[in-house]
């Protein structure tokens, strides 16, 4: 096995989402985390201290830092494109969180200036890599259930008011259940069925605002700017149809399937794809009971950050990296189009289109990746 380089990777955003970017990046041999940075320069200095990275930067110094050579962006959703295209123009590759951008349009732009800038973007989530999609792409590929025909997913809950520390830009104009949560879905079926042709939507706002229930903000209320409550129609460029839910309007128990695809010969049931494992379930045509699949590849557990490892890896060989801006792009006008759709009530028909990425390796070990 070709031993890989180390890549020095900069984390921008030391809020919420970043513990498990630190905790996992650093169990990749190929990637050192070299230097962070937020905008409260104390919580960078906290992050530093806690995780052993030696520098604690401001988000122009890191950008500036020479060493960094992948700039992860862990910002909220309204400033990943400007972090985007800065790191660009300083010269560096990029992995941001989800969702790239909160527009087509801004998504394009950060992809241009990218191939401008001769430079990779990958985009989370990398949950799709793990064990959970991996199995039922497996399961897919090799037939287990026939062609596959339609989908049912949904993403439903009651917000995040509830748990989260600062929620109000989940309310807010790229915030809300599709732009916050369908990209784990929409990324996890686009790698096991293809691009989406066209979408068509029915999309409400169930509450004005809401209430903060969770520290250290509890008792504030919040404005909700945007659709809750989303109910979808996706149309794959393979012909398979179904419908894609995604609520923060669920207040009590559901218990409607997560993604289940229905093929010509059975019925795949996928894990929730916003972890990396849990259980993959077939039920072959017929049968009254279903079947437990035991995992064909790695990462079962929480690993947040393969996708840039991966892209480190690639970008030392010169293969395309799995989480790559394609996905990215295409996954961001349908979401964009799921809105338009309800708003206008029309079907749209999708610009963009995608190639799945390679499927993961079944014969490395965990934190071990290709050239």
């Amino acid at each position: 096995m070709t031993v890989l380089p180390i890549t020095n990777i900069g984390i921008i955003g030391c809020g919420n989402i970043s513990k498990a970017y630190f905790e996992n990046c650093g169990l990749y041999p190929n990637l050192k985390i070299s230097a962070c940075a937020d905008l409260d320069l104390s919580r960078a200095k906290e992050a530093a201290e806690k995780y052993g990275v030696a520098n604690a930067l401001s988000v122009d110094d890191i950008l500036n830092d020479p060493e960094v050579e992948i700039v992860v962006n862990l910002t909220i959703p309204q400033a990943h494109a400007d972090i985007d295209c800065r790191a660009f123009r300083a010269g560096k590759h990029v992995f941001s969180e989800k969702p790239m951008a909160l527009s087509l349009a801004e998504g394009q732009q950060i992809v241009d200036l990218a191939n401008k800038a001769g430079k990779r973007f990958g985009c989370a989530p990398d949950t799709v890599l793990g064990a959970g999609v991996q199995t039922s792409r497996k399961i897919l590929d090799d037939g287990g259930i026939g062609k596959p025909v339609a989908f049912a997913a949904a993403m439903q809950g009651r917000g995040h008011e509830n748990w989260h520390p600062a929620p109000e830009f989940y309310y807010q104009r790229g915030g809300g259940p599709m732009f916050d949560m369908g990209p784990y879905y929409l990324h996890a079926l686009i790698t096991l069925l293809g691009p989406v042709k066209r979408v068509a939507s029915l999309a409400t706002t169930s509450f004005a605002e809401r209430v903060i229930s969770s520290q250290p903000k509890a008792g504030e209320r919040v404005k909700v700017e945007i659709p809750t409550h989303i109910v979808s129609v996706l149309e794959f460029c393979n012909g398979v149809t179904g419908t894609f839910t995604t609520s923060f309007d669920v207040m009590g128990l559901s218990t409607h399937p997560v993604l289940e695809i229905y093929g010509t010969e059975g019925t795949l049931k996928v894990p929730d794809p916003n972890g990396t494992g849990g259980e993959v379930f077939v039920a072959a045509i017929d049968e009254k009971e279903w079947k437990l699949i035991p995992h064909s590849h790695g990462y079962a557990k929480g690993s947040r950050g393969l996708g840039v490892a991966d892209m480190a890896a690639a970008i030392s060989s010169g293969r395309s990296h799995r989480a790559h801006e394609e996905i990215a792009l295409h996954a961001l006008e349908i979401m964009e189009a799921v809105h338009v759709s309800s708003a206008e009530g029309r079907h749209i028909e999708l610009t963009t289109t995608c190639k799945r990425p390679d499927p993961m390796r079944a014969d490395l070990p965990e934190f071990v990746l290709e050239a």
